[in-house]
């Protein structure tokens, strides 16, 4: 079986085809560099992302966030429902930790606005 990526980790945007069987990848083709290699064979195996959305802040507005580091793809659905859930009070600083260790994946929601 065949499966056709467009890298996202630099801008030059490679055309990566992979090959596999049986969820086994037999051969890659188009990265420009190891890094394109790595991101099909994650993306393949184990997809991840970076959540950016916004949490309620109890005066009335929204307050920008993200995950610190990527969550399985899978689990976005279930992380958001803990972040719409959420309110924060101000002030808050950016980087500051809003929900600690999402649905058991390791990353953090983080600030990403200073908010008086």
């Amino acid at each position: 079986m065949t499966k056709k990526l467009t890298c996202i980790i630099c801008p030059i945007g490679c055309n990566i085809e992979l090959e596999y069987t049986n969820d086994t990848i037999t051969n890659i083709k188009g990265n420009s560099c190891k890094r394109g290699e790595q991101y099909a064979i994650s993306e393949c195996t184990n997809p991840v992302r970076t959540i950016t959305t916004s949490v309620f802040v109890d005066a009335g507005n929204v307050l920008p966030v993200k995950t610190d580091k990527p969550v399985p793809k899978e689990m976005i659905f279930d992380c958001m429902k803990v972040i719409n859930a959420k309110t924060v009070s101000l002030p808050i600083e950016i980087g500051s930790v809003i929900i600690e260790d999402i649905k058991g994946t390791g990353a953090n929601l983080v600030s990403t606005k200073n908010m008086r």
